[in-house]
């Protein structure tokens, strides 16, 4: 009289929702997997290294471009080797070293444009890229960091536009 039908009790609930967890399992173990936990972590690792490798293609290309642009210009003209922009790479080091880079930038467009006769700001570029430099170093305090961050972005993008301009100049 008080007996319940196996679906309507809790046992056979509990039965049948651990009968649908042993298939899943056995279905995964087919795979090859024991959890979902392997498959997720390979999808997440896999979507953050193509992130990766999306925001570090603008960093190479914006190297090459300060590499170009420091080729153009006499030996004797040159502040740095083209080379030595590459350690932008360098996560972390890349905050001070881009103070260098620009700089030196700086110093060789300036001599290589007085060299050729040719009327540009003795230091070409230098104003720009050394407030992208103090931008992004701001990123990193808080409550600045994101407006700063976007400002430096902004910057960035402003600076690498003229650096490839000036560049085309040397060309001509």
């Amino acid at each position: 009289m008080n007996q319940q039908s196996p679906g309507n009790s809790r046992e056979g609930c509990s039965t049948k929702t651990t009968n649908q967890l042993t298939q899943k399992d056995s279905d995964m173990e087919s795979l090859g997997h024991s959890s979902g936990f392997p498959i997720s972590f390979a999808i997440i690792g896999t979507a953050a290294l193509i992130a990766f490798v999306i925001m570090l293609l603008p960093m190479v290309f914006y190297i090459l471009t300060l590499q170009k642009a420091i080729n153009k210009c006499a030996p004797e003209n040159q502040a740095m080797q083209p080379a030595m922009t590459w350690l932008l790479l360098v996560p972390c080091f890349n905050l001070i070293w881009h103070f260098f880079v620009v700089i030196n930038m700086a110093k060789t467009l300036g001599a290589e444009f007085q060299k050729r006769g040719q009327v540009e700001d003795p230091a070409p570029g230098q104003t720009l890229g050394l407030i992208t430099c103090i931008l992004y170093c701001c990123g990193f305090i808080p409550f600045l960091g994101i407006p700063c961050s976007l400002g430096a972005l902004v910057c960035w993008i402003i600076y690498w536009v003229k650096i490839a301009e000036f560049s085309r100049k040397l060309g001509a």
